[in-house]
């Protein structure tokens, strides 16, 4: 058995994220000892490998629970790990589109501003004078300005 503070030395995962994935239920509630303190078996390390490999893989803690969820109830949940991954292709291929597309109309928003030199405005006219469509995290509905 391993106390928490074992846990995540040997995990790599802080104690208040093993705290969270028990509340969560992406890990089973450890025993207690006398003293109220934390102790996990040793798999719950292999547990805590495989949320790792699932995060890097792209997936959310919420679809990590639903595969251990799946597991623990005796259903394979492989097929279900494939369409996720087929959806998190498609959405970034997706994010890859609009950021070629974000990088082309900042090209062509530099060589603008190349041929114009400066622009008057209250602190920089160049970008006072320029919205671009498709800024990442930009709000929509904002465009180029006409040249």
């Amino acid at each position: 058995m391993l106390k928490i503070g074992e846990v995540s030395k040997r995990s790599g995962v802080g104690v208040e994220a093993l705290r969270f994935y028990e509340k969560s239920g992406l890990l089973d509630r450890p025993a207690r000892t006398e003293g109220g303190y934390r102790v996990y078996p040793s798999d719950v390390l292999d547990r805590l490998a495989f949320i790792k490999r699932a995060q890097v893989l792209g997936f959310t803690l919420d679809e990590i629970k639903r595969v251990i969820e799946d597991a623990r109830a005796g259903h394979e949940p492989c097929d279900e790990v494939r369409e996720i991954v087929r959806r998190r292709l498609a959405e970034l291929d997706e994010r890859l589109r609009e950021m070629r597309q974000y990088r082309r109309e900042l090209d062509d928003t530099l060589e603008e501003w190349d041929r114009k030199g400066h622009a008057p405005g209250h602190i920089c006219g160049l970008i006072e004078s320029s919205e671009v469509a498709h800024a990442a995290g930009a709000p929509k509905g904002l465009r180029r300005a006409k040249r």
